[in-house]
């Protein structure tokens, strides 16, 4: 039996797996996929090049980014039954609910062997990271009464999927704040939504299941989600001057109530995905004017320095990240989903990854209940 010493909440700190796939030192703001730091890969890289690099573990030459990317382009249209079924869905469903069941149904119009066929593998890879923003969009239109809007293959990944759901093509600068921000989202290590998919595809699983049930688990509030509270948060502070927004602060945290979007399990310092999507947000904020609740975030960041620093507690990826999606236009309840359109290629890969040495998983358990129970007859209890 196992002991009690060896049990930890939620697997705290146990390790699930070795992974080549994401690097993270939380003590100093260290995130790396595959070797690479964030900071160079957003500055530097598209999605598309960051999603080759999580799947196949290098970066591409020339030559193979170009294939994988005509690759992405060509699977973007999802099968119109797909489409049908949508439009069956009740409208007031929540994307993340839509994009689950869209997902789970792939594996019936794509049969084949992901374990043996590398083949099948590599296009079941394309075909998800392509379909997502397709499905999310296409749900976006229908559940607002309007039909689903064409891919454009003439388009980029991120600067597509902002096409199919306003019919209007994105700005250079507002496209690449979304691939950045798309690029920050794709990875972050052994998460809940990554394990799920973990233990899914141990099972061999094909991968529509597996991104079903990653998908299932970002939409628990706990996981996916965070961007949109630290909006509904933010709202609360009545005014952006300092002895405000401080007392504020001050009054949550004496009744010890979460501040959305401050602090992460793993990080001691300030999560480098919020200070690029910090930049992000001047960017477009310059150009586009700010916006009232941006203004509000950044002296909450100020206060909650001199208030928290000391504890490790400070901004996350979600904090800056919901802020600039809404000043792009963007409904709150796609948040999540976004997060989903960028994490897949993550997800993905550690999917493969998982089916190179596989062995399905199976915890153990602290045993808490009786044993030997005596059986009572129906008429005796």
């Amino acid at each position: 039996m196992t002991e009690h010493s060896a049990y930890q909440p939620g697997l705290a700190n146990v390790p699930a797996a070795e992974s080549s796939v994401c690097y993270l030192d939380g003590s100093i703001g260290k995130l790396q996929y595959r070797g690479y730091p964030i900071e160079v890969l957003s500055d530097k890289s598209t999605f598309e090049e960051v999603a080759y690099l999580l799947l196949f573990g290098q970066l591409p030459q020339r030559a193979q980014l170009e294939s994988f990317d005509a690759e992405l382009r060509r699977a973007r249209p999802i099968k119109f039954p797909l489409i049908d079924m949508m439009k069956v869905l009740p409208e007031t469903g929540h994307p993340m609910a839509a994009l689950s069941s869209v997902v789970a149904a792939m594996s019936m119009f794509y049969p084949g062997d992901h374990v043996a066929d590398p083949k099948f593998r590599r296009e079941c890879a394309v075909r998800l990271v392509a379909n997502f923003p397709t499905v999310v969009a296409a749900w976006q239109r229908i559940r607002n009464g309007d039909e689903p809007i064409r891919a454009r293959a003439d388009l980029g990944h991120a600067a597509n999927f902002l096409y199919m759901l306003s019919g209007e093509e994105p700005e250079p600068l507002v496209a690449r704040t979304m691939d950045v921000a798309m690029i920050l989202h794709a990875e972050h290590q052994m998460n809940a939504s990554t394990f799920s998919a973990r233990v899914t595809g141990s099972s061999l699983a094909d991968p529509f299941a597996v991104a079903a049930a990653a998908v299932g688990t970002l939409s628990g509030p706990l996981h996916g989600g965070a961007n949109e509270e630290v909006l509904k948060m933010l709202r609360t502070i009545p005014d952006k001057q300092p002895h405000l927004v401080r007392a504020w602060a001050e009054d949550r945290l004496a009744r010890k109530e979460k501040i959305s979007g401050f602090g992460h399990r793993e990080y001691k310092v300030k999560d480098p995905r919020a200070t690029i999507l910090q930049k992000l947000s001047q960017s477009v904020f310059e150009k586009h004017g700010a916006t009232p609740i941006y203004d509000i975030a950044t002296e909450l960041e100020r206060q909650m320095a001199e208030l928290t620093g000391n504890k490790g507690i400070y901004p996350n990826v979600d904090f800056y990240s919901g802020i600039l999606y809404e000043k792009m236009g963007i409904p709150t309840d796609l948040f999540t989903p976004i997060f989903a359109i960028a994490r897949i290629s993550g997800w993905l890969a550690h999917l493969l990854e998982q089916l190179q040495n596989n062995r399905i998983f199976r915890p153990s358990q602290v045993w808490t209940g009786k044993a030997d129970r005596e059986f009572v007859a129906i008429d005796r209890r």
